[in-house]
C-alpha cells in the first residue's frame, strides 16, 4: 500500500524529480503509518492482498466484462418499443462471510447498469432491477462465486 500512496502522489506532481520523490516517501510513509495505527490496517494486509492478486484482477476483469454485457442489454430494452419493461424488487440472503465481501457484492450490483443495490442488512440484499429478466439468478451470479473463492483463500491463507 505504501508504494501506492508513493506512485500517487508521483502521478498527481505530473513529474519525477528527485524532491518530490523525497517528499513523497516522506508523505507516503506518514499515511502508511496513520493506516496502520488508527484504520486497523497491518503490512499483514498487504502481503495477503499481493497473494490475491490475480483473483483480484480476474474479479475486475469479470466486472468489467458484465458492465459491458449489461450496458448492451439495458440498451437493447430501451431503444425496442416491442419491449414492456417489467421493474422488480429482488429480496435475496448470501453465504458470503466477511463484511468487505458482501459490500464488493452490493457494489458489484450497482455498478452493474440496470440493477441497484437498495439495502444491505448483514447478508440479506434488496435490490432494485430495471426489469424482472435482470433478477434471474443475481443470488447466484458470477459475483458471488468469485468472492466464495476470495473468502476461501482467505480461510487458506490462515485469516
Amino acid at each position: 500500500m505504501y508504494f501506492v500512496f508513493f506512485l500517487v502522489w508521483v502521478i498527481f506532481n505530473g513529474q519525477f524529480t528527485l524532491e518530490i520523490a523525497a517528499f513523497g516517501a516522506v508523505i507516503a510513509g506518514g499515511i502508511y503509518w496513520f493506516i496502520c495505527k488508527f484504520l486497523n490496517y497491518s503490512p499483514r494486509t498487504d502481503l495477503l492482498l499481493f497473494k490475491r492478486i490475480f483473483q483480484i484482477l480476474h474479479y475486475l476483469i469479470v466486472l468489467v466484462k458484465e458492465i459491458i454485457k449489461a450496458n448492451f442489454e439495458v440498451i437493447k430494452m430501451i431503444m425496442s418499443s416491442k419491449y414492456e419493461l417489467e421493474p422488480a424488487v429482488v429480496h435475496f440472503k448470501t453465504d458470503l462471510r466477511t463484511t468487505p465481501a458482501r459490500v464488493l457484492l452490493a457494489n458489484s450490483i450497482t455498478l452493474t447498469p440496470g440493477t441497484i443495490t437498495v439495502s444491505l442488512n448483514e447478508n440479506e440484499y434488496v435490490v432494485h432491477c430495471l426489469d424482472k429478466s435482470l433478477a434471474e439468478g443475481i443470488n447466484d451470479s458470477i459475483f458471488v462465486s468469485l468472492l466464495r473463492k476470495m473468502e476461501g483463500a482467505d480461510e487458506y491463507a490462515g485469516k
